[in-house]
């Protein structure tokens, strides 16, 4: 971290001090994200427009792993948003380019056009009671009544204004039960609402990736400018040899990261303890042959679901270098912020190269809805 002093007249310092008291953040964070604003805007104007296949947005960004996904399948990003500052901070030290802030003050108007939605967006619970009530008065209700107060009202809007070509949402596996599976179904309502036809399903980022991570995909299309008649498959490839933990562990790893035997003996002591009153809580030693359980946000505190055995010593939690490896980040992504960030931000990340499979298929499966003439002929000649 550099430190950077400069004066300013007591104009601008009171419109700064009146702008950081509004945004509830320091000064030093106002100022941060004000030359980061800056810097991407200065960035964009120089940077040559390329001959990219198709444009996407990055929505509920956190560190850009849907991005390099998305960059990798053909696609260039015009816009980004992330609240989190601390996610800011790595997505400016690997893209150079500052996401824009809360999602819910943006006007969607102002977002650029684009060809796809991309977006992780947070679950959040509907709620039912107003919807049942007009539904009881025979008055309909559309997802502006639905989803209003939620973060995917967001996405919904965005939708509706911008029109894109398709999307693709990630979410964590357990939104198909959430309320009663009533949540998921307001969600697929909203989007069929909006004429889209909407595909899912829960994959598992295992095939590409040392570790057991279930997540929801949902991907749609736009019947005004495909038609009704879409089919869409994930018909994955998955990475073979299949990755195993061995792949991703670091050598001459710091002392560090080895648990204190204060923590050992207590995660050790509460996992006796679930198990004796039959539960199946507990530390999780990640076999070296195999996977890992999944990685959570929660990971800061002792990292206790994905643990390394060390001969002779106590266990160590994964370094944050490793955790980017286990949601298959590239060598050369930034790490900029603390290790309690950095197991944060992995822990609410994607597993990447499964992410560029189903982007892939998305491309495929949209160039074959543009070209249907093409593909025809292509089909005859085979």
């Amino acid at each position: 971290m550099k430190q950077v002093h400069f004066r300013v007249d007591d104009e601008l310092y009171n419109e700064l001090n009146a702008y950081s008291l509004m945004a509830e953040q320091t000064m030093q964070d106002c100022v941060r994200e004000a030359v980061a604003y800056y810097v991407t805007d200065i960035r964009k104007k120089l940077q040559p427009v390329e001959n990219n296949k198709f444009t996407f947005s990055d929505l509920f960004a956190g560190i850009g792993g849907m991005r390099i996904a998305f960059e990798k399948a053909g696609g260039r990003c015009v816009y980004s948003n992330e609240w989190n500052k601390y996610s800011q901070q790595t997505y400016f030290a690997n893209f150079g380019e500052q996401p824009e802030g809360d999602i819910t003050q943006v006007p969607a108007s102002s977002i650029p056009d684009h060809d796809i939605l991309v977006a992780g967006f947070p679950c959040q619970p509907f709620s039912i009671a107003g919807v049942s009530k007009k539904n009881s008065l025979g008055r309909a209700t559309g997802f502006e009544d639905k989803t209003q107060g939620t973060l995917f009202f967001d996405v919904c809007r965005i939708l509706k204004e911008k029109r894109p070509k398709a999307f693709m949402l990630e979410n964590v596996k357990n939104l198909c039960s959430h309320d009663k599976g009533r949540t998921f179904q307001i969600m697929l309502e909203s989007l069929e609402e909006l004429d889209y036809s909407v595909f899912y399903d829960v994959l598992d980022g295992q095939n590409y990736v040392p570790q057991h991570r279930e997540r929801i995909l949902i991907v749609g299309f736009d019947r005004k400018a495909y038609g009704k008649r879409i089919k869409f498959d994930f018909a994955l490839t998955p990475k073979y040899p299949k990755p195993v933990m061995q792949d991703i562990l670091e050598t001459n790893v710091d002392a560090k990261y080895t648990l204190s035997d204060k923590l050992w003996t207590y995660l050790q002591n509460y996992a006796a303890k679930h198990k004796e009153a039959g539960n199946g809580f507990g530390y999780g030693i990640a076999p070296l042959d195999g996977v890992s359980r999944t990685l959570s946000a929660r990971y800061y505190k002792d990292g206790s679901e994905i643990l390394i055995e060390q001969p002779g010593n106590n266990p160590r939690r994964l370094t944050p270098r490793e955790c980017a490896r286990l949601q298959g980040f590239p060598e050369n992504f930034k790490i900029p912020v603390s290790d309690t960030q950095a197991y944060r931000q992995f822990g609410n990340s994607v597993v990447v190269p499964l992410m560029e499979n189903v982007a892939e298929l998305i491309i495929k499966k949209m160039t074959e809805l543009e070209l249907p003439e093409k593909g025809e002929l292509q089909r005859m000649v085979i």
